[in-house]
């Protein structure tokens, strides 16, 4: 197993093919040297073949009455017709100088009118320089004067070379000419040129296999990379693939982990924070209340002083002086009111748990808008399905969400007729129902999602924060409450609170 992981892993998956790339080069280097070799080794063979077989081909003249462009074709392999070869002509020449036979039939005799023999004199042919292939040690004594004196010539450079052949008919001289060995080394030049273009194309092509291999493993570095600044940038939702198996796959998981964690401890920061902003808000809201709450008693008092001891004596005054001592304690009451609402959703929940009837409390939160509802002619009901378990749950909160909401029902529809209805149920998950429904005005769509929000209102006189402490209440009790609307359509609002053993089981979880 540890074997496999080092396998997997990016080093030594890099390493290989680093070392298979290498491997390749060579072994298609290696193949295309070898290739060279074994064609100039080929080549110096058939150069030796050919210069053998002049040689041959001068001794056959001898010893035949063909010439030797007749003997040449009797070949088999006619290596001499072969560009590539050094041999370009051959000549038998006697002792008079006299051309007796060659490759090139302009050279070889000719038949005169009255049938003698017509030869090219050695003399009269524009050769190259000429010397003996063997030097013995009196042959300048024994040469013929058709024959210059040998020059140094370099065996590689183009030349004529001659031997002498004793026949019975005299001697004869078999002369080979030779093109220089440039040809040759053209040849070589040319496959080395063609052996280094094979060379440049296999590490050009190796150059785009690595590279396309490297972009492949340095992929998730880049990835990597991108996720990084991103998460630097505060966006902790940020993830990367981890489908690999090597050290990147591992980094990618861990780093995945890591913005996980950063993404948890920033939540757990912002609720810190709001905690702590809860708190202040919420001693800052208790010195308010204080500060407000002791003169709006004082004017509450005073004007009911007012209205017993000092009310006129004119029935119509009196009536008229009632009437704004009756306004006044109503605006100090509203004031009083939102006092409190800003203090139940500022100030911490303290709970007290205890068996609450569901349908009772929803009876109640009906009763209390019953007077109302009748005055604009809407119908009230409850509807229960099936039997309901128990909720422990604080009365006066849960009784507090219930009004809350069938008093915005209400008001929600404008004018006479409509109906409010509360209904009951029981969940698959052993939970409680409760969904209030109006056929109010609706709400926009572009307000729903906003409608739980602290301090947002589309009344003109709310403080906007009768829904915001009707979900805290229903969060601190565990439950979830939605909302459902359409423009024109009606509202319902759906509350889900747990029964009695699952808010045992969420309160020791929470404990715990």
């Amino acid at each position: 197993m540890r074997f496999q992981a080092q396998i997997r892993s990016f080093r030594a998956r890099l390493l290989l093919l680093l070392a298979l790339m290498l491997g390749l080069t060579l072994g298609i280097q290696y193949y295309f040297n070898l290739r060279a070799v074994r064609a100039n080794a080929s080549m110096i063979v058939e150069q030796e073949q050919a210069i053998m077989t002049g040689i041959a081909l001068g001794l056959e003249s001898l010893q035949s009455d063909k010439y030797l462009d007749e003997i040449i074709g009797d070949l088999r392999e006619p290596l001499l017709n072969d560009k590539r070869v050094r041999v370009r002509n051959i000549l038998v020449v006697d002792d008079d100088g006299n051309v007796r036979d060659s490759l090139i039939p302009e050279f070889t005799p000719r038949e005169r009118e009255d049938k003698t023999t017509e030869y090219v004199q050695f003399k009269d042919i524009q050769l190259l320089p000429l010397r003996s292939a063997v030097q013995f040690t009196k042959e300048h004594e024994q040469l013929p004067s058709w024959i210059p004196p040998s020059t140094d010539v370099d065996f590689g450079e183009a030349g004529a070379f001659y031997f002498p052949v004793q026949t019975d008919k005299g001697r004869r001289f078999i002369i080979v000419v030779l093109d220089s060995a440039h040809i040759l080394t053209n040849v070589l030049e040319r496959q080395s040129s063609r052996s280094a273009l094979y060379t440049l194309v296999v590490l050009f092509v190796t150059t785009l296999v690595t590279g396309f291999f490297v972009w492949r493993f340095t992929r998730p570095i880049k990835e990597l990379s991108n996720a990084a600044r991103k998460v630097a940038g505060g966006n902790f939702n940020v993830q990367v693939p981890t489908d690999r198996l090597d050290e990147m796959g591992t980094l990618a998981g861990a780093f995945n982990e890591m913005t996980a964690k950063l993404s948890r401890a920033r939540e757990l920061e912002m609720q810190l924070h709001q905690a702590e902003k809860g708190a202040v808000v919420g001693r800052l809201a208790a010195a308010i209340a204080h500060e407000i709450r002791n003169p709006l008693n004082y004017i509450n008092l005073t004007l009911d002083h007012l209205r017993s001891s000092f009310a006129p004596a004119d029935q119509n005054k009196r009536v008229t002086f009632v009437k704004l001592t009756e306004q006044l304690k109503t605006e100090v009451a509203r004031i009083n009111r939102h006092i409190s609402d800003f203090l139940k959703y500022s100030r911490p929940s303290k709970l007290e748990l205890q068996n609450v009837d569901i349908r009772a409390e929803a009876e109640d939160a009906l009763r209390l808008v019953e007077g109302r509802a009748e005055e604009c002619g809407i119908k009230t009901n409850i509807i229960q399905e099936g039997e309901l378990p128990p909720v422990m749950a604080d009365r006066e909160l849960l009784r507090s969400v219930f009004t809350n909401l069938v008093i915005n029902a209400v008001e929600a529809i404008n004018g006479a007729g409509g109906s409010v209805s509360i209904k009951l149920s029981n969940t698959e998950a052993n939970s409680v129902k409760v969904e209030i429904t109006d056929s109010g005005c609706g709400i926009a769509a572009e307000d729903i999602s906003k409608v739980f929000e602290p301090y947002f209102s589309t009344k003109e006189t709310g403080t906007g924060l009768g829904l915001a402490i009707v979900k805290k209440a229903v969060d601190d009790h565990g439950g979830t409450i939605s909302v459902a609307s359409k423009k024109g359509n009606g509202t319902t609002f759906t509350i889900i609170l747990p029964a009695k053993e699952n808010t045992h089981a969420t309160k020791e979880h929470s404990g715990s």
